[in-house]
């Protein structure tokens, strides 16, 4: 899925949202402009492979400390490992520095995404639009429904 296609989806449901281009970024740390500029709740995505080899794409606040330990525990993953980059670019078809919920349509029933509960009481959140040069903010219930439809499964679980 492509990047307009995504744009023209989410017109046609009339979900409204705001982009920002931006040089490229690669960590929460480069993008406090970012923060700035677009008033939303920023995301930190990281992808991971736990034991059993399943992937994971769990999304958090940027400015929260990711407990991989804690966070596996929690949903019942054994012991979860960064996934490889690969990996990544072959299941979520991005690269690193620009995972995104957005890409999770790319693995539908390959990947589980995991949203912490925090997004659910943010006005918008926001996330790339499968590159890390351009910012999009919208609301997490419409993010939610767009990926629903799309056949993800997500889970929202208060994360350590």
């Amino acid at each position: 899925m492509s990047e307009d296609d995504i744009y023209a989806e989410f017109e046609q449901q009339g979900v409204t949202l705001e982009k920002l281009e931006h040089p490229a970024v690669y960590t929460v740390e480069e993008s406090a402009a970012i923060h700035e500029a677009l008033p939303a709740a920023h995301t930190k995505n990281l992808f991971l492979k736990d034991k059993q080899g399943r992937f994971w794409l769990v999304t958090l606040p940027s400015e929260r400390r990711a407990d991989l330990k804690a966070f596996a525990a929690l949903l019942d993953a054994g012991k979860f490992s960064f996934g490889k980059p690969e990996d990544m670019e072959r299941l979520l078809q991005v690269s690193p520095g620009a995972v995104t919920p957005l890409a999770a349509v790319n693995a539908a029933g390959m990947v589980n995404m995991v949203f912490d509960a925090a997004f659910r009481e943010a006005e918008r959140i926001a996330v790339h639009p499968l590159r890390n040069t351009a910012t999009i903010a919208l609301p997490f219930a419409a993010l939610e429904a767009w990926l629903s439809g799309k056949g993800v499964a997500t889970r929202v679980v208060a994360l350590p």
